[in-house]
């Protein structure tokens, strides 16, 4: 088996060089015992986002602008755990109705990931949803990227191709979509529980690694 091991190496230094709505800039003069060197790295709030499924076992997916990239990404439902202690499990929710407009009767923890561990602290859970049914009508938002977001299902074997050849490049489509592609070849027992431990993110709270405005 293999395992992270959590543990920090101390800081000689702390310095917050850039502080926005939704992150912070750090540089750490961290101690590796025979040298200290500087890392810059970005303090995240961490994310979730829901791997989709209908009753073909199709994929929701939603097609949102990203800035960033300059792009239009397919992606899965997602977003920002920035509300002060609320459950993970909760905000995917309330992502999947607010998105994608669904809900789901069974919810489960498909996998966790941290997105550029060598720069960020940001991290995913990633939920498998089931069940899926339409709400009467979608939830409005007044943020801009999300009030024109296409939402369609494909088919699992058809995102497997996709990400492989690479005409698809967010990070939960492709990890989540890969997952569950995996996850279905056991027949979904690899899912745990919707309220499993997310054990990255409590080591990652307790050393001041998650994003307060």
């Amino acid at each position: 088996m293999i395992e992270d091991e959590f543990g920090s190496l101390p800081a000689r230094r702390r310095v917050e060089r850039f502080r926005g709505r939704v992150m912070c800039v750090r540089t750490d003069d961290v101690d590796f015992g025979d040298q200290v060197q500087a890392r810059d790295y970005i303090v995240h709030f961490g994310a979730v986002a829901v791997v989709a499924l209908d009753e073909r076992d199709r994929v929701l997916v939603i097609k949102q602008y990203r800035h960033a990239v300059a792009a239009r990404t397919w992606e899965v439902p997602a977003g920002l755990l920035d509300l002060p202690d609320e459950d993970p499990l909760t905000a995917v929710q309330r992502e999947l109705a607010e998105e994608a407009g669904y809900v789901a009767r069974e919810w489960s923890v498909l996998t966790d990931y941290a997105t550029t561990p060598g720069g960020s602290t940001e991290i995913i859970r990633i939920y498998c949803a089931q069940g899926l049914t339409k709400l009467d009508e979608r939830p409005k938002t007044d943020e801009a990227e999300e009030q024109d977001m296409p939402v369609d299902f494909v088919e699992l074997d058809v995102l497997r191709d996709a990400i492989l050849a690479g005409r698809v490049a967010n990070t939960s489509l492709v990890v989540g979509g890969l997952a569950a592609y995996a996850a279905r070849a056991t027949n979904w027992t690899s899912l745990r529980s919707a309220t499993a431990p997310w054990p990255l993110r409590e080591h990652l709270m307790a050393n001041d690694r998650i994003f307060r405005p």
